[in-house]
Formats: structure tokens, C-alpha cells, sequence
């Protein structure tokens, strides 16, 4: 299901997190996190609140959601650079 997250800095270190999906459980997710801080950025995967949030809200352990939201935080926190992140299936044809 698509999902749109938006990150806008609110002061120094607080950022405001919309996201917006039809799926029930990242709206969870989007409930949970309102709100990140600046350091969230540089956690750790099994410290950061983003995926702290995520596994208790997400049954798919591989939804690519979480990550969107933490690449949104360094976006707009200056810290990387507002390029697409993808995940593209290659098939190998069969001989």
C-alpha cells in the first residue's frame, strides 16, 4: 500500500512526522511517532525509535516504511541528499 510521509522541522532539534497511508497498521505507526528528535538520526536499528515503534505496530517485518520516515528526518535535517531510495526485483530469464 502506498504511504506518504512528511517531515517538517519544527525548532532546533524537534521534527514533526505525518505519514499517511490506507494501511491500519502504519497509520499505527504514524500515531506513535509524531514527533522525532534530531539524534533519532543516528541511532542505532535496535534503539531508534522509528523501528522501536515499528515492530510493535508492523507484522511486516519488512515493510519499507520506517526507513522512508528516517530518510525524510535526514533530509530534512540536512543530512542527506532528497534522492529516491529503491528497491528493484530483477528476474532472470529462464534458459
Amino acid at each position: 500500500m502506498p504511504a506518504t510521509v512528511e517531515v517538517i522541522k519544527k525548532d532546533k532539534n524537534t521534527y514533526a512526522v505525518t505519514v499517511t497511508s490506507e494501511c491500519e497498521m502504519v497509520a499505527k505507526l504514524a500515531e506513535e511517532i509524531p514527533e522525532l528528535d534530531f539524534m533519532d538520526a543516528f541511532k542505532r536499528l535496535l534503539e531508534n525509535p522509528v523501528y522501536k515503534k515499528g515492530a510493535a505496530c508492523l507484522k511486516h517485518v519488512s515493510c519499507p516504511v520506517p526507513c522512508g520516515i528516517l530518510k525524510a528526518l535526514e533530509v530534512e535535517a540536512g543530512l542527506n541528499v532528497p534522492k529516491d531510495s529503491v528497491i528493484h526485483f530483477l528476474k532472470e530469464e529462464e534458459e
